[in-house]
């Protein structure tokens, strides 16, 4: 018997964290299973309301405004929500929606890229980062002018197109299958990219021999053709290969192809180093649409690494679709 998706999303009652509340009820809507709504008191908030209030009077407050933000949420769709479950914390953001998230047994974090201002604060900057850096669980964070949807069947008319930019690892392959399931599930067409980046030494006077860049593009062509023929052949795929800065050259592809979906991998890059989540952080400030952020599968995980894959892409990708 499979086992329905556990769906986190963290809020501060900002009009962007409900419009992540939205897409995280969408995907908890599919699949008939609870969304877990999670907020984070600053310990000095706390503090006072103690002194001033008395013990457990902001877990009480906070579990009230929790509930009245749920319901004014979806205010217009009294019937056919997921039943959502409340949970407060107190401390440091970061730790405390990683910490949630594995108490929860979380398959997905759905956050706002941006949020509320003052002791509430949650996103941006080191908050996000942080999230995405240690997270053992795929990251759906949504942008902050995004209201959400009104209904499931709108998701597909947010995406319109999925942009995977891979690097060509073994831990692409991964990446593409989850980016073509959600593709398929949503009916919209799928591009695999694939940026060369500039060849850099600091060796003094050091040049590239020549053609070395075509040659690389031609390497990196045909192993995108090979990843696009090994989806399925209802799949909708093509692959483009572009030259530039990764985080540039992927909100520019996404911009101008119109796609309202980026599938990311958080893992690092055999070339650039274990800079896990840096790119993906930078395209996120760049490219103001939906990014689904991949942790790594954990080496030597075996055949629980091959679960947590298809639980990923059984989840995910059907979680948001009508």
């Amino acid at each position: 018997m499979n086992r329905k998706p556990v769906v986190l999303c963290p809020i501060d009652f900002s009009e962007a964290s409900r419009g992540a509340l939205r897409y995280a009820a969408a995907i908890a809507e599919h699949f008939e299973s609870e969304v877990t709504v999670a907020t984070v008191n600053d310990p000095l908030l706390s503090d006072a309301d103690t002194l001033t209030a008395g013990e457990g009077h902001l877990a009480a407050e906070t579990a009230q405004e929790m509930e009245r933000f749920f319901r004014e949420t979806f205010a217009d769709r009294p019937k056919g929500i997921a039943h959502a479950r409340f949970e407060s914390a107190t401390g440091t953001p970061p730790a405390e929606i990683l910490g949630l998230a594995v108490r929860t047994h979380a398959d997905v974090i759905v956050m706002s890229s941006h949020g509320a201002t003052g002791v509430r604060k949650l996103f941006f900057g080191s908050t996000a980062e942080r999230v995405l850096r240690e997270t053992s669980v795929p990251v759906l964070v949504t942008p902050a002018g995004d209201a959400g949807p009104a209904l499931l069947s709108d998701v597909r008319k947010t995406v319109r197109r999925v942009v995977a930019p891979v690097d060509l690892s073994e831990a692409s392959a991964r990446q593409v299958r989850l980016a073509s399931g959600l593709a398929q599930a949503l009916d919209v067409s799928l591009l695999l990219l694939h940026i060369v980046e500039p060849v850099r030494s600091a060796r003094p006077g050091w040049r590239p021999r020549p053609n070395v860049d075509s040659e690389r593009r031609d390497r990196a062509e045909r192993q995108l053709e090979s990843m696009v023929g090994t989806l399925p052949g209802r799949a909708k795929a093509e692959a483009l290969v572009v030259f530039g800065e990764p985080s540039e050259e992927i909100a520019k592809v996404t911009h101008d192809r119109n796609a309202g979906l980026i599938v990311m991998g958080l893992h690092a890059s055999p070339l650039l180093g274990p800079r896990m989540g840096s790119v993906t952080y930078r395209v996120l400030c760049l490219a103001h649409v939906l990014v689904l952020a991949l942790p790594p599968v954990p080496v030597g995980t075996g055949t629980a690494g091959v679960r947590a894959d298809r639980r990923d892409a059984g989840g995910i990708a059907g979680g948001a679709v009508a």
